[in-house]
């Protein structure tokens, strides 16, 4: 089943994202605390929204598999919103079980009801089980664009 994330998910989120970082081969990259999460989702202001995955074991008991951590984004060639997803995250011990594509869908499922354009996200260049998911979803690589950011000194830098 997937549903939107509450707050007594922030723990099992923060959890994940430190796996998807050690699967991502950053884990020191992984600084967000509980808190952090709590306020970006939970807070006043929302800035970002989470769809876990729940799996029903085989003694009835539920657990998360895996979430879906995104933001709205805007085109100004479309003049509309979409989905960024920053986060895809399943436990490798329950891939295989539809929910990386159920989070998807879910995720496809807002953009199309809310009038959204775009679903779009990155993925690592060597992560070919991703790349090859992604694919057979009908997704396609925006080969032409590559990503630049400005973080740490640079950023401050810049900023003055």
């Amino acid at each position: 089943m997937i549903r939107p994330a509450r707050p007594e998910d922030v723990p099992t989120i923060h959890r994940l994202v430190r796996e998807l970082a050690e699967y991502e081969r950053e884990p020191e990259s992984a600084k967000a605390s509980e808190e952090d999460f709590a306020e970006a989702l939970f807070g006043p202001a929302p800035a970002a929204f989470a769809h876990v995955a729940e799996h029903t074991g085989a003694d009835g008991s539920t657990t998360v598999a895996g979430f879906a951590l995104w933001f709205r984004n805007f085109s100004t060639w479309t003049g509309r919103h979409g989905i960024y997803l920053e986060d895809l995250y399943v436990r490798p011990e329950l891939r295989g079980h539809g929910y990386g594509k159920a989070l998807l869908t879910e995720l496809a499922r807002i953009c199309v009801e809310r009038g959204y354009t775009r679903l779009e996200w990155s993925v690592l260049d060597w992560n070919a089980p991703s790349i090859a998911f992604y694919k057979a979803l009908g997704a396609r690589p925006m080969d032409e664009w590559t990503v630049y950011r400005l973080d740490g000194e640079a950023l401050r830098e810049l900023a003055g």
